[in-house]
């Protein structure tokens, strides 16, 4: 902050179209504000919003009090060696992003549950035939991850009255979600899954958790939805499962290589739906109202909500 008690925020961004709209979404809520651009003369600034920035942005801005990441996961920036050691970061929580993503995973749920995709293909062959009805209380859905995506994805499944159970890292209570944590073990939870949606962080813990062997554990014929991480998934794992018709099929929103390269075998795999990590998209509009709002706690000597615990990675 300098004398006159303007304070500075630099933009870190890959992209030129949401540098824009975060520059202009954040003047309007923090009209004093200076917002400075990512670039070798930059001036230095107080706090910065980042976005996979390129290479050598902490060199260019050596005084910053706190940075904060453009989107709920943080494990790319923590990831990054360059990150000062003792600087805060936030995380958005939620930001518009947990409405979007429970609607994406009832989505693929409800498609699942009343066999859309079968009626797709008997359309394809004009083929007239009605499956018997099945009741959603009889689909159990667990959710592998309880904060602020996991909760909203469980509650919206439980709403519609599947049978809904939730895994979480400590103990947590949930009206209409029977919930599991390490006490009960990972094993017993993924059990009784028809269908599985991952909505836990990349963390140290979670990376690889879904290789083979848990994998295995799943209920034959079990459906996955990943909205959370690639990293969480042993593609190879995946495929295997797929093509020994262990697991029904696949919704992926995120993988381990984004894009997604064009001759991975998940793009053509039969039983795999693919959309290009678009299951929450950042409001950038609610998510700059949180930086500003942060900002002034920090400048007024206050802890905000959305600091990162690097020992967890969340």
């Amino acid at each position: 902050m300098d004398r006159n008690g303007e304070v500075s925020i630099a933009l870190g961004l890959r992209s030129a179209e949401a540098a824009s709209e975060w520059r202009s979404q954040l003047q309007q809520a923090l009209p004093q504000a200076r917002i400075v651009d990512d670039a070798p003369d930059a001036p230095a600034a107080d706090y910065a919003v980042l976005w996979r920035p390129q290479a050598g942005f902490f060199s260019r801005q050596p005084r910053l009090s706190a940075v904060f990441a453009a989107g709920a996961g943080v494990d790319w920036l923590l990831a990054d060696t360059s990150l000062p050691a003792g600087l805060p970061v936030f995380r958005i929580e939620d930001g518009g992003m947990a409405e979007q993503m429970a609607a994406y995973c009832v989505h693929e749920v409800l498609r699942r549950h009343y066999r859309v995709d079968r009626y797709e293909a008997q359309q394809r062959e004009a083929q007239w035939r009605e499956w018997p009805y099945l009741s959603p209380a009889g689909c159990t859905v667990g959710v592998f991850g309880l904060g602020k995506m996991g909760e909203p994805i469980a509650r919206a499944l439980a709403s519609l009255g599947f049978s809904v159970r939730g895994y979480a890292r400590s103990a947590r209570a949930l009206e209409g979600v029977e919930c599991f944590d390490e006490s009960h073990g990972l094993e017993r939870f993924l059990s009784g899954c028809q269908m599985l949606v991952l909505a836990a962080p990349l963390t140290p813990a979670t990376r690889d958790r879904f290789d083979a062997t848990r994998l295995a554990c799943l209920p034959r014929g079990a459906w996955l939805i990943n909205v959370a991480r690639g990293e969480l998934v042993r593609e190879e794992a995946l495929l295997a499962a797929l093509d020994a018709g262990h697991l029904a099929g696949a919704s992926l929103d995120v993988f381990r290589t984004e894009p997604l390269p064009p001759d991975h075998r998940l793009w053509r795999h039969p039983s795999v739906r693919i959309t290009p990590h678009v299951a929450a998209i950042t409001v950038i509009a609610e998510s700059a109202r949180q930086v500003a709002t942060r900002v002034l706690q920090l400048r007024a000597g206050q802890t905000p909500s959305g600091l990162v615990d690097r020992g967890r990675a969340y």
